[in-house]
């Protein structure tokens, strides 16, 4: 573990820190939960903020790592790495703020502060997916026989987490993330994805993780299957992403039918 801690920080210091602060910041979240007896859409305040501080964490250690294998050098480089923390800085300061309101970060126009914070927030997010882009042209380039399978499982995963992204906008033009029933009912531990109704976030999530879940996949493969010919991996790979975005699609157009995830 602790060499991946090392590499982490050798890869990009700077996202990396990005990732223990929002660590840290979880921590401290997790502490005032039993504190805070207000209830925010039908939870305790704080249980947002934690989600995406561990969520924001997670996604600075894995373009930390992206770093490595992108392209050295050039203003494009240093534009996403400072852009991507900006963004994610700005995005977990105003859930956070929000919180400590008592009040929802998400989808809240109750009065033109409130609008004005979800309105940066979606700005943040819109640059995000923009440098994301930008960290997909970094990923270019000659891809060595030994590494084929991951080095594809990065662009395929980055790929993928763009396309989840876009996914999120159709929340934000429902301002809502549950279909035929209102935010904030009963809904599965932590995750809190609604029992009762169709929920958005279940295909955002499977989307976003992918930018983890797919370098893994193909870092299994070249090890496991080295013989298998460099297009044979990359088939595989891209065979993997087909059947993972159709499963995507098919938990948004569950959402969007109002049909829940898991129905208790």
């Amino acid at each position: 573990m602790s060499w991946y801690v090392g590499e982490i920080f050798r890869r990009d210091a700077l996202l990396a820190w990005v990732g223990v602060i929002n660590l840290a910041l979880a921590l401290v979240m997790v502490l005032l939960l039993p504190f805070d007896t207000r209830l925010v859409a039908g939870i305790n305040p704080w249980i947002k903020p934690l989600k995406f501080a561990l969520s924001i964490a997670l996604y600075a250690f894995t373009v930390a790592w992206y770093m490595g294998e992108a392209q050295k050098g050039g203003a494009l480089r240093s534009t996403v790495r400072w852009g991507i923390a900006l963004a994610m800085m700005t995005e977990i300061a105003c859930i956070g703020m929000q919180a400590a309101r008592g009040t929802t970060s998400h989808f809240n126009n109750a009065t033109a502060f409130d609008a004005g914070v979800f309105q940066l927030m979606g700005a943040m997010i819109s640059l995000n997916t923009v440098l994301g882009i930008g960290l997909l042209w970094l990923l270019r380039g000659p891809t060595a026989a030994p590494r084929v399978a991951y080095l594809w499982g990065l662009r395929f995963g980055l790929v993928l987490f763009l396309l989840a992204t876009v996914e999120g906008f159709a929340m934000v033009a429902a301002s809502a993330h549950t279909v035929a029933l209102p935010d904030g009912g009963p809904g599965l531990p932590f995750l809190n994805w609604s029992t009762r109704a169709g929920d958005l976030r279940v295909a955002h999530f499977l989307g976003l993780h992918s930018l983890q879940i797919f370098p893994i996949a193909g870092y299994l493969l070249d090890q496991l299957r080295p013989y298998w010919s460099s297009g044979g991996r990359v088939t595989a790979m891209g065979a993997c992403a087909a059947v993972w975005l159709a499963l995507m699609v098919g938990l948004f157009l569950q959402a969007m039918a109002g049909r829940p995830f898991l129905a208790l």
